[in-house]
């Protein structure tokens, strides 16, 4: 059922809400739950407690954003954006600093992580952007100037945090609304080729210490097995042992004798296939594959650019955290921090997810509004 546009009536509103990907969600919230009381080591306490409590909190507001009229969001998609690169900005200037990084910025005792966040706003001002830009026009460099812009600067933001990882999912994240807004494919293959020309440049210049013993780690990690390979080769052993079906809930030895490093945050999916194997793991990026086939449908019945943008770079942004925290736990990527969605333990990640499916329910709702500009920034062509 389509929902009438012209109704205001609530009720209307939440009944044509897209309830199997809402089920989805909580489904994958769930597991995340168990896996957290089991990380505890079968305790409420220290993660699984404050990430219900999270989940309780974002869940209305997702229903909230799904709900509310999407020409909010439109009008508003570049103050978003603005508003999320002053975060960026805050914490540049008096951020805390944990582990040599200074990547947040605390509100009393809870510590907010505006690179997550970014992600979604860069997705807003990109989608908002290219509503207005005809098909012809996209391949000029006046055009292409200003989302590159827009990319650009939180990226680079990120990257003095120094948080090179979400750096570079924020460029692939834009990169991949660029294409498919229409910007031509031979244009991603020159900066591919001139990013590999650049990477001895990179290497010598660019990147930390630590940063290059991620990559020298990941190619060989056995050469220092009780030091930088430590983390990847205990994930290994985990995943292996835990065989086709799994050692059985709470009965993880990697994980339970705590042997597995930050198995509450990026390990997560490691404790899952040690305790629930291959079936397990199995079922849960089931789960994953399904939402995002369930997302590109709604980008595809989406009759205004404006939503098939949102939607498809929201999903690009769910889909690149599940596939790089999987391959990375694997052993197939070098080891960044990079949360599992819905999964792993905290606060600003369960935000930016729900945020991000509220704003795609939003758009399944109103896949056939006749959106009008509001005149800020940019050009301001009437469609």
């Amino acid at each position: 059922m389509i929902i009438d546009q012209n109704s205001n009536s609530l009720i209307n509103r939440l009944e044509n809400l897209n309830w199997l990907m809402i089920s989805l969600i909580i489904m994958l919230a769930f597991t995340g739950f168990i896996m957290l009381y089991s990380a505890g080591g079968g305790s409420y306490r220290p993660w699984m407690i404050k990430q219900l409590i999270y989940f309780m909190i974002f869940f209305p507001i997702m229903i909230f954003i799904a709900i509310a009229d999407i020409k909010i969001w439109f009008k508003y998609s570049y103050a978003i954006y603005i508003a999320g690169l002053i975060l960026l900005l805050i914490v540049a200037i008096s951020g805390h600093n944990a582990m040599g990084a200074t990547r947040w910025f605390r509100i009393g005792a809870i510590n907010i992580q505006p690179s997550e966040i970014m992600k979604i706003c860069t997705v807003f001002a990109l989608a908002r952007y290219f509503y207005n830009v005809e098909v012809e026009d996209i391949g000029k460099i006046k055009i292409i100037a200003i989302p590159l812009l827009l990319i650009m600067m939180p990226a680079f933001l990120i990257f003095k945090q120094p948080d090179l990882g979400t750096s570079a999912i924020l460029m692939i994240i834009g990169a991949s609304v660029l294409f498919m807004a229409g910007v031509r494919a031979w244009k991603f293959i020159s900066v591919g080729v001139i990013a590999l020309i650049a990477i001895p440049f990179a290497w010598n210049f660019w990147l930390y210490d630590y940063q290059k013993q991620r990559v020298l780690t990941f190619l060989n990690p056995d050469k220092d097995p009780l030091g930088s390979g430590y983390n990847i080769i205990q994930s290994k052993i985990a995943i292996g042992s835990g065989g086709f079906f799994g050692k059985g809930y709470l009965n993880g030895t990697q994980g339970q004798l705590n042997f597995l490093p930050e198995k509450q945050t990026d390990f997560i999916f490691t404790m899952l296939a040690e305790e629930m194997g291959f079936v397990g793991s199995f079922i849960l990026i089931l789960i994953y594959l399904f939402i995002a086939i369930l997302c590109y449908n709604i980008a595809l019945k989406t009759k205004h650019q404006y939503g098939k943008l949102l939607v498809m770079g929201i999903l690009n942004i769910f889909f690149i955290h599940m596939f790089i925290n999987i391959g990375m736990v694997a052993g197939m990527m070098p080891v960044v921090g990079v949360p599992l969605p819905f999964i792993s333990y905290g606060g600003t990640i369960m935000a930016a997810m729900m945020i991000g499916f509220g704003l795609i329910l939003n758009v399944d709702l109103y896949k056939n509004a006749q959106l009008r500009n509001s005149g800020l920034l940019f050009h301001s062509k009437i469609k």
